[in-house]
């Protein structure tokens, strides 16, 4: 029967993506399991959900991994390289660094909170983060008052792949300029190999020498590399 009226068509329902319904089971994950229970490019996905809200963020954090090889190398990445890969802007480059910077501000509260040598693995993890996955050699100090609290965190010199210059003038005068009563010298080894060189143990023993004669303490020489570390101390090097 006809009044008069038209019918209204009826609307095809939109359908949502695909992606939508995995975000969600990969929150629940989380939210159930913590970030163990995820593998590094899921964790990476849900960095993703927040700076890509409508793309399909797993390619890209497959991609990701692939260059990088962790979680952990891919917020450590320079910007440049980055963006390297598709589907990286600077929006998600903004993102990753920014959760590196909270891992590490996260990591150096954990060392402030105890006297360095009472928090021996929350240090070497904290060198680690700072550290370990930069493409050049950098060296840094870690400054302690006489009762091993941290108080400064410095990088005294950046150079090539293999090679950072240091001077044992500047290291000296620096703990003189802080008043620190010990110091632990820090540097990375871009090629992953943690096995000090000649020329670190040299420098290392140029230090201690200097510092001896002002009554700074040199607790330790710590290599950082992509898979582990090496104490000059535990070598009995120092």
């Amino acid at each position: 029967m006809n009044n008069g009226f038209k019918e209204a068509p009826i609307k095809a329902e939109k359908s949502k993506p695909g992606y939508l319904g995995h975000r969600e089971r990969l929150r629940q994950r989380f939210v159930s399991g913590g970030a163990d229970a995820l593998p590094d490019y899921e964790l990476l996905e849900l960095v993703l959900f927040r700076s890509l809200p409508r793309r399909d963020t797993k390619p890209i954090a497959k991609a990701l991994i692939e260059k990088f090889g962790s979680f952990a190398e891919v917020i450590s990445a320079t910007p440049e390289r980055l963006t390297e890969v598709k589907g990286i802007g600077d929006s998600v480059v903004i993102d990753l660094k920014l959760v590196q910077a909270a891992a590490l501000r996260l990591s150096k509260g954990s060392v402030l909170k105890k006297t360095a040598l009472h928090s021996w693995s929350q240090l070497i993890d904290y060198c680690r983060a700072s550290m370990a996955y930069k493409n050049t050699e950098q060296f840094r100090i870690l400054f302690l008052d006489k009762k091993n609290y941290l108080m400064a965190d410095e990088v005294q010199g950046e150079g090539t792949v293999d090679h950072t210059p240091v001077y044992t003038r500047e290291v000296i005068k620096r703990a003189l300029e802080l008043s620190a009563s010990s110091i632990i010298l820090v540097h990375n080894h871009p090629s992953g190999d943690v096995t000090p060189s000649h020329a670190d143990i040299e420098m290392t023993n140029k230090i201690i020498e200097a510092a001896e004669k002002l009554n700074i303490v040199v607790h330790d020489h710590i290599i950082v590399g992509r898979d582990g570390h090496a104490s000059f101390r535990g070598l009995k090097l120092i």
